[in-house]
């Protein structure tokens, strides 16, 4: 593992996603403590930081398109994937994912797949690229949750549609849940969809140590996640993936699962999540099916 210091987003990245109006309220926090909501605020440098960190995203996604690595963890904070175009949210200034799978398209990429396991849905994140085919959306969530968005329903719209899947999921999900839904479900669709990208909103929320949040997830079913991510990006993608912290409130947890996930991007050997055949799971899996088949024919059957 190579360590790269970050640079910082432009302005002409962050507009991509962002308007300027967004981009010149979250530079006014410069030097300052704002409170832009009951949830967010900004303390006298973040704004240099939200700079750094979408910008960190950015740089690993230039990095291995040039081939100088073959995948990227970034270790970024504050988070990105609640930021909406034009609006500050759930402790996220930028989103920095959203800003990096848009500099991908504009070196001409067509196909970036964003999947996102933080425990919240990413809002921004789907606002962002809703009606945008070349962006296939994937989340995982505990749900109903903040921020009350990502039911299964949430497909996109116009020519985007199909290209937003949401994967709610209720409160008490640990690793051989979520094994079974990465392997049955994101799996297959990621696969179909072959990005020539693939870009990871990693948060470590999930876990079963998280204050914050109901799921029972340790540091083996993050591991067998990112095994997923890699496979995907074994096809057109030719390995290339770029993992972005997200949330995560128990420290020990955040250390423990992104060293799980780093040695999986390192090519270490990780035992597989077991899970039985059948259960309460079947359900839930059920449904995700009959709501997605019809845009990825790949879950029928």
């Amino acid at each position: 593992m190579r360590l790269a210091p970050p640079r910082e987003a432009t302005r002409d990245e962050l507009r991509r996603v962002h308007t300027e109006t967004h981009i010149a309220r979250v530079a006014a926090s410069a030097g300052r403590t704002v409170r832009f909501d009951a949830d967010t605020q900004a303390g006298p440098r973040s704004y240099a930081a939200a700079l750094k960190a979408a910008g960190a995203v950015v740089e690993a996604v230039e990095r291995v398109l040039e081939g100088d690595c073959d995948s990227a963890f970034c270790a970024v904070r504050p988070p990105g994937h609640h930021a909406e175009p034009d609006r500050v949210m759930g402790f996220c200034l930028f989103n920095n994912v959203g800003v990096a799978a848009a500099y991908a398209l504009a070196r001409g990429l067509e196909r970036v797949m964003v999947v996102d396991w933080d425990v919240h849905h990413g809002n921004g994140t789907q606002a962002m690229f809703y009606d945008d085919p070349r962006v296939l959306y994937l989340s995982s969530h505990e749900y109903p949750f903040y921020p009350g968005t990502g039911a299964l329903d949430e497909v996109g719209e116009g020519s985007g549609r199909g290209f937003t899947v949401n994967l709610p999921m209720p409160a008490g999900m640990g690793d051989a849940e979520y094994a079974r839904v990465y392997r049955q479900i994101v799996e297959p669709v990621g696969r179909a969809f072959d990005p020539q990208l693939l870009i990871v909103s990693a948060g470590f929320d999930p876990h079963a140590a998280d204050p914050l949040a109901g799921m029972r997830m340790r540091e083996r079913g993050f591991a067998e996640m990112a095994a997923v991510c890699r496979s995907i990006a074994a096809g057109a993608a030719a390995g290339h993936a770029v993992f972005a912290l997200e949330g995560g409130y128990d420290l020990d947890g955040i250390a423990g699962s992104a060293a799980a996930v780093a040695a999986v991007l390192l090519g270490g050997e990780h035992a597989a999540v077991p899970w039985p055949a059948t259960g309460p799971l079947d359900a839930l899996l059920d449904a995700y099916r009959e709501a997605l088949s019809a845009y990825w024919p790949v879950l029928r059957g």
